[in-house]
């Protein structure tokens, strides 16, 4: 008798359970999303720079639109319990499409400035709007390959989009706000056009109760991912992105390319690797998952900071991006088994503690890298994973074989501790 295959490589046990259209449409938006932000990503300090300022008003460029971000995030939940998923979704992207068209044409860089900031309030609408339409749309046993799925289209998007972008910069500064925007254009309107309400859903779509907010914020799930998203989008923004480029000139004196070889191949690796991390999801477990991820973030980042060549750098930056398969996947469907229906404002808050961590991280370990040097400020990134880890370690256990949203419809959890509910 052949040996057993591995949980996560046997298909989930979702009792026939496929995943609905508006994953297939969500996957596609993020793709065209992707590309076009990642068409703007090399020529954006350029054009700001081409107004005669520094470094800290490029920076602040970048910046704006990640506090906008931020700030209006808490905002997005009550809309979209006014206005519906694919409403918001649909406006937001085209107020990035708008804002990013007027900012290809702007005379001042303050006009840049306010652009790039309004294009921060449209992102908050649609990342909320579409997560928490893809969290609400799928049952619990797929959730994984949901957002494996949601993922990898931002992930292959955003490969494509900078080797464009450089194209594109040799016809004109602007030309990638105006392929930007159209980008955006169509995703917008293939929102509108393929996505459904809820009303429009067929009657097989997963019928979830809505939990009061109060239980939520007290579920240990709900609790466990935001942290670990905290831990990620610190590591990820502010240690990897922010430190690598200077790691790699300054330390292992390689020129620039080589940050870009190295990103790259990490991009393939959580390419590739979304898709299995998704079943291990589904199938092993969400506690399992997150706590692998963040051990496997944990320790890669830190290694990062003692490479001693560029192919042991390149190959710890593959292992993190392993983990960020896991962790891109893990920690949204978690947020979706505790919160149930209650979707807009339990993913704003789990969204908002990424950008937290986008916005404080570059700061922080720049500073600590000047202050006390680079295995310090990698080691920061790192502890801050492994809080998530600790936090994951407290997430009730699961039983594979079981519905995973039971705690998400009964109407609340007397005790706050966000233990399952058996029925027996």
């Amino acid at each position: 008798m052949p040996p057993a295959r591995p949980a996560f490589l046997r298909r989930p046990r979702t009792g026939g359970e496929r995943l609905p259209r508006e994953v297939y449409v969500l996957g596609l938006i993020a793709f065209c999303v992707a590309v076009g932000f990642g068409v703007l990503v090399p020529v954006l300090p350029v054009f700001a720079r081409s107004f005669g300022v520094g470094n800290f008003e490029v920076g602040a460029v970048v910046s704006a639109f990640a506090l906008m971000r931020l700030a209006c995030s808490p905002f997005c939940g009550r809309l979209i319990g006014i206005f519906g998923e694919r409403l918001v979704l649909a406006v937001g992207i085209y107020v990035v499409a708008l804002s990013s068209g007027l900012a290809g044409i702007s005379t001042s860089y303050e006009q840049l400035l306010v652009l790039r900031g309004l294009g921060g309030i449209g992102s908050a609408m649609f990342t909320v709007s579409a997560t928490t339409l893809l969290l609400t749309s799928v049952g619990p046993g797929v959730r994984g390959r949901a957002t494996g799925f949601f993922q990898a289209g931002f992930l292959i998007g955003g490969m494509a989009g900078p080797a464009i972008g450089g194209l594109l910069a040799a016809i004109s500064i602007t030309a990638p706000f105006f392929f930007y925007a159209a980008t955006l254009a169509v995703a917008g309107t293939v929102g509108l056009l393929l996505l459904r309400t809820r009303s429009e859903r067929p009657d097989d779509a997963p019928d979830l109760a809505v939990r009061p907010l109060r239980d939520v914020l007290r579920d240990r799930r709900f609790q466990a991912a935001c942290l670990v998203n905290l831990g990620q989008g610190w590591s990820s923004f502010g240690v990897r992105s922010a430190l690598v480029p200077v790691l790699v000139v300054e330390v292992l004196d390689r020129s620039t390319s080589w940050t870009g070889i190295a990103f790259t191949c990490a991009a393939v690796v959580q390419t590739v690797a979304v898709g299995p991390a998704g079943r291990f999801v589904d199938t092993v477990g969400r506690r399992p998952a997150m706590i692998l991820g963040t051990l496997l973030g944990g320790a890669s980042i830190f290694a990062v900071a003692f490479a001693p060549n560029i192919g042991v750098l390149i190959a710890v930056l593959c292992v993190y991006g392993v983990s960020a398969a896991f962790l891109g996947t893990a920690p949204a469907a978690s947020v979706g088994d505790a919160a149930g229906a209650r979707g807009g404002t339990p993913v704003a808050i789990f969204s908002m503690s990424s950008d937290v961590g986008a916005i404080l991280g570059p700061l922080a370990a720049g500073f600590l890298a000047d202050q006390v040097g680079y295995p310090i400020a990698f080691a920061v990134g790192a502890a801050l994973l492994l809080v998530g880890t600790a936090a994951s370690v407290r997430m009730p256990r699961e039983d594979p074989r079981s519905e995973r949203d039971v705690p998400a419809r009964v109407p609340s959890d007397p005790e706050g501790s966000g233990e399952p509910t058996r029925v027996d």
